[in-house]
């Protein structure tokens, strides 16, 4: 299942408005690491800070990368943010006093990262975001960026809705009215799939955003707001999830309001993570932009390049599809995630 990557010439700038799709909190897993600090081992350490454990994606992602460092004899030193921008600076600095080879990280938000980049710099430890991009004018501060383009997902959930405009109107009142379950505020997913599904139901004037609010990329989360939007507003006949597990929380709440997901409201999300396929499948989801979470083969080539001193592109664009009802049953037998 892991997908091609596709790659942009050296010298593009990446820009945050592009991006982006075993934890023992502060510092991974201890050991001074690197290679400086290992005794001329050629092993190479890994310092790798992710977001938390928020939904089904992170869980596959977390998974990817742990197997993939396994498996290319990378000694990775992990850590857990639990969705805190702070938790992540800590664990970085902590990788850089550790004197780690490399360090890579998905960042909880955008904004807030030249400082602590900067001592990585200084400090001559490349690194790598994987994921989400960061909002920085200083392009140096990190090697590379391995990940989807999130405006392009928000993109095609968005053209899905013109295109099936007419079928969407489950009202029947002429307007298409939409409830926006937001990820995490501040993070580039959020933003950028915000940005691209505006960008092309604009072509549309039937269709209206008529609530947004963050779920923070949780289940749990995505119920509450869509408890909160069927009090709040009538008439809803789209539901727009920034990811799946915020768009099944949605459906657990369709559902005790004694409405049919799917048919009385429609749905679409991002991730095709295997609960939101088993949904799309039973039709209690109408489609899915597909984000890919198996980042860990790419990632350790990555990192093993930088650390030898190799280019690589400033951004490697994973390739990723759509799924409709039909295309769900097909491949879901075969789902890895």
């Amino acid at each position: 299942m892991f997908k091609k990557l596709m790659t942009v010439a050296a010298g593009v700038v990446l820009a945050g408005g592009l991006a982006a799709c075993g934890s023992d909190g502060d510092g991974g897993s201890g050991g001074s690491g690197g290679a400086g600090g290992s005794g001329g081992s050629d092993e190479i350490t890994m310092g790798f800070a992710q977001v938390g454990a928020e939904s089904g994606w992170r869980t596959a992602n977390t998974k990817s990368i742990q197997a993939s460092a396994e498996e290319a004899g990378i000694d990775l030193k992990f850590s857990d943010a639990q969705q805190k921008q702070e938790n992540q600076i800590k664990a970085i600095r902590s990788y850089i006093q550790q004197k780690v080879d490399v360090i890579a990280f998905s960042p909880v938000v955008e904004t807030g990262w030249d400082t602590v980049l900067a001592e990585a710099k200084r400090a001559k430890i490349p690194v790598i975001l994987t994921d989400r991009s960061v909002d920085s004018d200083d392009t140096s501060l990190y090697k590379t960026f391995l990940g989807s383009d999130f405006v392009l997902e928000g993109e095609k959930a968005g053209q899905w809705l013109v295109d099936n405009a007419k079928t969407s109107d489950t009202n029947g009142d002429g307007a298409i009215k939409v409830v926006e379950l937001q990820g995490t505020t501040g993070a580039a997913p959020a933003i950028d799939r915000k940005t691209g599904f505006e960008d092309k139901i604009a072509a549309d004037d039937t269709i209206e955003i008529a609530a947004s609010q963050t779920g923070d990329f949780t289940r749990d989360g995505g119920k509450k707001v869509m408890e909160s939007f069927l009090k709040s507003q009538q008439d809803i006949d789209v539901v727009y999830a920034h990811n799946d597990d915020m768009g099944l929380g949605a459906i657990e709440a369709i559902e005790a309001a004694g409405k049919k997901p799917g048919v009385d409201i429609k749905i679409i999300t991002v991730d095709a993570v295997k609960d939101g396929m088993t949904a799309l499948s039973e039709g209690k989801i109408n489609f899915i932009v597909e984000c890919n979470p198996l980042l860990g083969p790419q990632l350790m080539e990555l990192a093993k390049k930088v650390v030898a001193g190799e280019e690589v592109p400033e951004r490697v664009v994973t390739e990723e599809t759509v799924f409709d009802q039909e295309q769900a049953k097909a491949v879901l037998a075969d789902r890895q995630y």
